[in-house]
């Protein structure tokens, strides 16, 4: 009898995993290698790899060389022990493995002397691909095929990748290599070209909690939904993550999981006052906000898992905003999808783009600063002061389309002279007190610029009505510009002030000035010059070739 531990049974997916034993010997098993996939159908998450290997396996059409990438506990190495057991089995090549044969169980326990793992991290010289070649091409011991599996082979340096190259291409026909990495962006493309790729996506929270249930059933502890949820979404699409999170849930609980203790083992805010802050800081109320920090602070929470949490739950506000259904939530609990949809459209799509910045930027710093605290509170009161983006967009859009809401100009822009180079002041009845006409400069006087003349329908201009404190002038007729325009009701906040520069900008004279020509049209203009062209035949030189330098201001 070998002293190896035996294989766990397979656990299917639709159906409860089996209580699980206490092993023989005392020795603790944990549950990410008590409930590891024994089937490719029990691949969770990877349906479209699962049914890639079945059918290359069931047509015969095997390869000699496959990569498997993605995130870390997505289902990499099982895979990899899933397709060695397939293919030494006693009854394979087989899509479906026994599981009950030698070779399944001792592929399943690691102790297989034909089916070899490697980390690439602690073997990633060129000696150890020396001697892997070598070891190559030796026939199994009592197996079909030897089956080399490198994890993390992205660790392997470039002289061991190129000593691999040749074995990988045409390797002996007993020998399959199975490649595991999270970086596959840091393999050499000679590698990547000689294998089959196979991309394993992240695990849906859904898929995750499905999961956990089970094993929480088969150790005979109950488990409330809020606290599955909440743990599969911390998982971030990880099932190792999420089985590694359950095991210190199980040992710390008493045959019930709640989401308190998920709260008080994260680290983190319960998920309905990370939404109770979002709601104060919408209402601009940053003393309700940081009073919301402070009592998640002293319940245990983190202040880097609490920023992590906004950014995540303004995230999801975000999708909503857009369109974008339930299922498309990745940080809210499925039960606050109206809540956040409400927020995002109360917000809009610009505050909440800005939101996120403001606490990306913050997050930034606090991995390099010692006050967590101090720029988390920083980040809330900035979120509080901040204004509806989406309406002041919206304003501008309006007066860019539409200047004469703003304006009410009466006399076309031509008539228009240069306002005085002091503010006017009111007269005691409101009115805007005329100013003397400022005489034309000389400039302004050329034939190039001539001032119009009003129209011959026009009415003479009647004067203001002079107060105590007007200065002199003031009854002399007002200007064509206050003339013709009407003042702008108050309105709130940058709006006002959009609206007043608008009106200033509209009311500028279009003064015609003389422009300068540029350099390249005095090269033109001197280029055409009957002599200079005479030179540029004789020299047989280009137009475009001729280079003009002005002379200096000021000089001779």
């Amino acid at each position: 009898m070998s002293d190896a531990p035996q294989a766990d049974p397979p656990v299917r997916p639709h159906e409860p995993a089996p209580p699980k034993p206490p092993e023989a010997k005392g020795e603790y098993v944990v549950v990410a290698r008590r409930y590891r996939p024994q089937l490719f159908s029990e691949l969770i998450g990877q349906e479209h790899v699962a049914r890639a290997l079945e059918q290359a396996i069931r047509s015969g059409r095997i390869g000699h060389a496959y990569l498997f990438t993605g995130a870390r506990g997505v289902g990499k190495t099982s895979a990899a022990r899933i397709l060695s057991k397939a293919l030494n089995c006693e009854s394979g090549p087989t899509p479906t493995p026994c599981n009950a044969c030698d070779s399944c169980q001792r592929v399943a326990s690691g102790d297989d002397v034909d089916v070899l793992e490697i980390d690439g991290a602690s073997n990633r010289g060129i000696d150890e691909i020396r001697l892997l070649r070598q070891n190559a091409g030796i026939r199994p011991s009592r197996s079909r095929f030897k089956v080399y599996i490198i994890d993390e082979v992205h660790m392997l340096t470039k002289e061991a990748f190129n000593a691999l190259l040749k074995t990988l291409e045409e390797p002996p026909e007993h020998v399959k290599f199975v490649f595991a990495t999270t970086e596959p962006n840091k393999i050499p493309i000679t590698i990547l070209s000689r294998c089959q790729r196979f991309d394993f996506a992240g695990v849906e929270a859904p898929a995750i909690g499905q999961r956990l249930a089970q094993i929480a059933q088969a150790e005979g502890v109950a488990i409330d939904a809020e606290a599955l949820q909440i743990l599969s979404i911390r998982a971030a699409g990880s099932m190792r993550d999420s089985q590694s999170l359950l095991e210190q849930l199980l040992a710390v609980a008493d045959h019930q999981i709640t989401a308190e203790n998920v709260y008080a083992l994260l680290g983190i805010a319960p998920a309905a006052r990370i939404a109770e802050l979002a709601e104060r800081l919408a209402e601009r109320d940053a003393a309700s906000g940081l009073a919301a920090i402070d009592a998640a602070i002293h319940n245990g929470a983190d202040p880097g898992q609490l920023l992590d949490q906004l950014v995540g739950y303004y995230r999801d506000a975000m999708a909503a905003a857009v369109g974008c259904p339930a299922e498309r939530m990745l940080h809210a609990l499925p039960a606050q999808f109206e809540q956040t949809q409400s927020l995002g459209k109360r917000l809009g799509v610009n505050t909440l783009l800005a939101i996120l910045q403001v606490l990306d930027h913050t997050a930034a710093r606090m991995r390099v600063s010692v006050y967590e605290r101090t720029l988390l509170d920083m980040a809330v009161v900035r979120i509080a002061a901040m204004d509806d983006l989406d309406e002041l967009a919206q304003a501008v859009a309006d007066l860019k389309a539409n200047p004469a809401a703003a304006v009410v100009s009466a006399p076309p822009a031509a008539s228009r002279v240069a306002p005085p180079a002091t503010n006017p002041r009111a007269s005691g009845s409101g009115d805007i007190a005329a100013q003397p006409t400022p005489q034309p400069s000389p400039a302004s006087s050329s034939p190039a610029a001539p001032l119009p003349s009003p129209p011959p329908s026009a009415s003479p201009p009647t004067a203001a009505p002079a107060s105590a404190g007007s200065r002199p002038g003031a009854n002399e007729p007002e200007s064509a510009e206050t003339q013709g325009t009407a003042t702008v009701p108050p309105t709130d906040g940058l709006v006002a002030q959009l609206a007043a520069q608008l009106e200033h900008g509209a009311a500028k004279p279009q003064a015609v000035s003389p422009r300068r020509p540029n350099r390249r049209q005095q090269q033109a203009e001197i280029a055409d010059r009957p002599f200079v062209r005479r030179a540029l035949e004789l020299f047989d030189i280009e137009p475009d070739k001729l280079k003009y330098f002005p002379p200096k201001e000021g000089g001779p």
